[in-house]
């Protein structure tokens, strides 16, 4: 399985050759509550590092999606538009939000692993 990393605004990126799933972590759907609705981008959009690409609204706030690299959107994930819960139940696989494609692996390592966004969340609290 393809290493998952992290960035300071609690997406995760998961590459698969040249494709990337990219979602919200399970602290970040903690600290928005349930998830009542998401929007998603255009299939065939473009994104840089750090551009807004979706929308999730929870109970409790609206909050902004970020591109954690470049690449351009090949999929989104359609069981969010009926059940957008699924990030509640399973932030970091089932509740995927886009897969990026032309994806550069370098672009990664500027990114948290597993064990350096624990610290990071454990910084927040």
């Amino acid at each position: 399985m393809a290493e998952t990393r992290y960035t300071t605004e609690h997406e995760w990126i998961r590459l698969d050759g040249g494709v990337a799933t990219v979602g919200i972590s399970e602290y970040a759907q903690s600290q928005l509550g349930d998830v009542v609705y998401v929007e998603l981008p255009e299939v065939g959009r473009k994104v840089a590092p750090g551009d807004d690409m979706a929308v999730v609204e929870s109970v409790k706030a609206a909050s902004e999606v970020y591109a954690p690299v470049a690449g351009e959107v090949a999929e989104v994930n359609p069981a969010l538009a009926d059940k957008p819960e699924t990030i509640n139940d399973d932030a970091e696989g089932d509740g995927w939000f886009v897969k990026l494609a032309g994806v550069d692996a370098g672009a990664l390592g500027g990114l948290m692993d597993a064990d350096a966004y624990r610290k990071y969340v454990e910084t927040l609290a």
